[in-house]
């Protein structure tokens, strides 16, 4: 299942205006004129007469500036206008294009400067790009840049695009205006669209999945009514339907096919714990393009997919639904989706779901777990849904600690560091075996592995119909 399009932003165009006090200058050939003209100086030393020649000199380099500059066109007459070919996507390079309209009758030379947005550049240097533009007389030229490296989004939601800057010249090369467009708008950095599509072969293992149980049709699996048939030994007795048998003077049993519209409710915590970075993306990133991958394998198994993100408050709240519309609203739901500086508040994130959710469903939870003595808010939240839905807690694990808990210690201090981490591994594993004892199902996932762990558990849950 694709995205629905365009996601990318949509194309700005606006007319420039002059730029700076004086709207232009110089061009790069009067200043090397001029500095051959020094040259008079030289013999000037002995004649006094070659002074002279310099003033005709620079009056005759004045009068060819006065020239150029006049038959440039007027910034006011040259348009702008930015154009994106692809969606913007967090760590992923987009295109831009940039065209100058220019009515004139004499082509121009020109530098373009693109002012990116400060959350695509690392420094105030690379926000400012020079790149080269030849725009015929009475023509359209257009420049295409690649967002790369330098420019690659690195935080997801929306944000605000710069100014284009120009700087242009004629062929003569003695004179440059300068001009500004304002091309200002907001975009919309997406999730990692990349990361959703190397996942694609879960789909073909979703539709094995459900073609196997339309030829199984486990009796008394499922919970969506198929048919009547006559009793058969071994069927339960609540299967067996009263008014017909009383109808039929017979004993009729119902037969249940499995369900296939189920609720799937992706919670995320965006607390304190999910901002540790691992390989340039937070731990938030990797929890929202697993639900992004995952959203999609719910939605074409037929589920109704729905979103809870969480901090402090209820920050992101989806309900659940079907199709493309519903993919779409997600996407862009968690493109917004942004970490916060205090602890989640759990406990109101479960008590919300609770209400908004009345009848069983799949609830798939993705968070970390604090290092502290006492048991976790996030804990004790999520056993108050076991009691009526299927919980997959996922926690995203710590490779970092796992492997100084294996350390062998070499001097005290590293003895200290591995006892401490073993406690750590040993305390979540606790915690992770007190839910399991009450019927969920959890994980404990690296940061690059998450969306595969994901997608395998929620098949797993979809081959053996457990919600």
């Amino acid at each position: 299942m694709s995205v629905p399009r365009p996601l990318a932003p949509p194309s700005v165009e606006a007319a420039a205006n002059p730029h700076g006090h004086f709207g232009g200058g110089a061009g790069p050939r009067f200043f090397l004129l001029a500095g051959a003209g020094l040259a008079w100086l030289i013999p000037a030393l002995w004649n006094p007469t070659y002074f002279y020649a310099l003033l005709i000199w620079d009056a005759l380099l004045f009068l060819a500036f006065l020239i150029d500059w006049f038959s440039l066109p007027r910034a006011s007459a040259l348009v702008v206008k930015r154009e994106w070919h692809s969606p913007l996507s967090i760590k992923v390079a987009s295109e831009v294009s940039i065209a100058v309209t220019n009515p004139a009758t004499k082509s121009v030379h020109g530098d373009l400067r693109i002012s990116l947005m400060a959350e695509l550049a690392p420094s105030p240097w690379h926000r400012l790009s020079w790149l080269d533009l030849v725009v015929p007389a009475s023509a359209t030229q257009s420049v295409t840049r690649s967002v790369t490296q330098k420019f690659i989004p690195g935080e997801r939601g929306d944000t605000q695009l710069g100014r284009v800057y120009l700087r242009y010249r004629s062929a003569l090369n003695m004179a440059e205006r300068w001009a500004v467009a304002d091309l200002q708008q907001t975009v919309r950095v997406y999730p990692n669209f990349e990361h959703a599509g190397k996942h694609s072969v879960y789909l073909a293992r979703s539709r094995q999945i459900q073609l196997q149980m339309r030829l199984m049709r486990l009796r008394g699996s499922g919970s969506d009514f198929e048919s009547l048939r006559e009793y058969r030994e071994g069927d339960e007795i609540r299967n067996i339907c009263w008014t017909a048998t009383a109808r039929r003077g017979k004993a009729v049993a119902k037969t249940f096919q499995v369900e296939r519209s189920q609720a799937v409710w992706l919670v995320l915590d965006c607390g304190r714990l999910m901002r540790t970075r691992s390989e340039g993306y937070s731990k938030l990133d990797r929890a929202v393009d697993a639900a992004l991958v995952l959203s999609q394998l719910a939605l074409y198994s037929g589920d109704r997919v729905g979103l809870l993100a969480y901090g402090r408050a209820l920050n992101q709240r989806v309900l659940p639904g079907r199709g493309a519309a519903q993919l779409r609203q997600l996407v862009e739901q968690l493109a917004v989706v942004r970490t916060e500086a205090p602890e989640a508040d759990h406990i109101r994130a479960a008590s919300a779901l609770l209400s908004l959710q009345k009848q069983r469903g799949l609830v798939i939870w993705i968070t970390d777990l604090a290092e502290t003595a006492m048991t976790p808010e996030v804990i004790d939240a999520a056993g108050q849904l076991l009691s009526r839905h299927l919980v997959i807690f996922i926690v995203i694990a710590q490779p970092e600690v796992k492997r100084q808990a294996t350390i062998a210690p070499a001097n005290a201090q590293q003895m200290y560091n591995a006892v401490a981490a073993q406690e750590m591994v040993f305390r979540r594993e606790l915690l992770l075996g007190r839910l399991r004892e009450h019927g969920a199902l959890c994980l404990e996932v690296a940061p690059h592995k998450l969306s595969a762990a994901v997608l395998n558990q929620y098949l797993s849950v979809k081959e053996r119909n457990l919600v």
